[in-house]
């Protein structure tokens, strides 16, 4: 199996979806940032590359759908798993005695209320839940917590100060699986990302989304986000299901002729529970 790129280190949460998804025997190599997954793509050390795009509490990352975007890069499949935050510290810690707390900018939002209770504690961001919690244990740093799942904790030796921190505890994350080339049409596919931009004319979206229910499709995402180039203006992306690819293909035939542009980021198989 060719190398998959994650965001994170063993122990985070993007390496549990790469050894969920592809098995135990898949390699692996490591980023310490969504660009740098992205990269290792376009120049060929990577195949397939691991990014989490949408969290159930924090909402979309609007960078990683520019990232996808901007760099041609396909969807070719996704994953969802529950994210149980952990706080963890050197063993003997107390929370009481902490002055910082660092971890990934997601996992702090989506703590937040927790640490409303301790304002002493600092918050810090960081790259990566698991580099953190491997930085306190082998440097034996004191009084600085990490936010990470069960297994960075086992695998660090830090010890679990409180568990399940997040402020909503149905907390799901959905990852997609990005590669330079999409996959061939088959009957397993059922589900697309798109992205489009329209005019300003009155009813251009409304009539997007009707082309979308006479083909049966169902919308199950819309995300806006700005054409940097052209101020107050915005694309379009979208996920939908499909029970046959030749809906999905007659609505972009459709879709085209009332949109000034259109692009599949991805046709892939929907992984949702």
């Amino acid at each position: 199996m060719n190398k998959v790129a994650i965001q994170g280190i063993k122990g985070s949460y993007h390496h549990k979806v790469a050894v969920e998804y592809f098995g135990s025997s898949v390699k692996i190599k490591e980023f310490l940032s969504f660009d740098e997954v992205a990269n290792s793509i376009v120049n060929d050390s990577c195949e397939l590359g691991v990014m989490a795009i949408e969290n159930s509490i924090a909402g979309s990352i609007i960078s990683n759908y520019a990232l996808i975007d901007s760099l041609d890069l396909k969807i070719v499949g996704e994953y969802f798993i529950n994210i149980n935050h952990q706080l963890m510290a050197l063993p003997g810690s107390n929370i009481e005695d902490l002055e910082i707390v660092s971890s990934h900018p997601m996992a702090l939002l989506q703590c937040k209320s927790f640490f409303k209770s301790y304002p002493k504690i600092t918050l810090n961001e960081d790259k990566d839940t698991a580099e953190v919690a491997k930085r306190i244990s082998e440097n034996n740093i004191i009084n600085t917590g990490a936010i990470a799942s069960v297994q960075a904790s086992k695998l660090y030796g830090l010890e679990i100060l409180s568990k399940d921190i997040q402020t909503i505890k149905n907390n799901e994350t959905r990852f997609v699986v990005v590669s330079k080339n999409p996959l061939s049409n088959d009957l397993a596919l059922n589900k697309a990302s798109i992205k489009f931009s329209l005019g300003h004319e009155t009813g251009s979206l409304a009539s997007v989304l009707n082309i979308l229910a006479d083909f049966e499709l169902n919308l199950t995402k819309i995300q806006s986000l700005p054409i940097i180039e052209i101020p107050w203006k915005y694309s379009f992306f979208i996920d939908v299901t499909f029970k046959k690819v030749s809906d999905l293909n007659n609505s972009l035939k459709h879709i085209n002729k009332k949109a000034e542009s259109i692009k599949v980021l991805g046709v892939y198989k929907n992984k949702m529970k």
